[in-house]
């Protein structure tokens, strides 16, 4: 099968940097689509970034012109700087990637999360 597995998380103060990767592994034939979603306690689950099979990004809001979502696909790995972090980014992130696999065909694939704070 095919497996995500996310990395990058931590505590950074206000103002700070962190960089989350997300590597897909396993029977890969294609990645298509790749987005970061976060959630806060108590919020909705809200679309990130977004970067498309052939690299047209998209943002939400909230974080344009802070966060960059970027792509190897070499490696099968979604990237999502994130620079000058404010308190209200605070979230669990998740990556999320659409996946042609040679044995389960299409796949829509999460990561398990990873805890990002910002805090002073």
């Amino acid at each position: 099968q095919v497996h995500l597995v996310e990395s990058g998380g931590g505590l950074v103060q206000p103002g700070g940097s962190l960089r989350l990767s997300c590597a897909a592994s396993g029977s890969i034939f294609r990645i298509n689509d790749m987005t970061w979603h976060r959630q806060a306690p108590g919020k909705q689950r809200e679309l990130v970034a977004r970067i498309r099979s052939r690299s047209v990004t998209s943002y939400s809001d909230s974080v344009k012109g802070r966060f960059t979502i970027s792509r190897d696909n070499a490696k099968n790995t979604v990237y999502l700087q994130m620079n000058n972090l404010k308190p209200e980014d605070t979230a669990v992130y998740y990556c999320n990637v659409g996946v042609l696999s040679t044995v389960s065909g299409l796949m829509d694939l999460w990561g398990q999360g990873t805890q990002v704070t910002v805090s002073s």
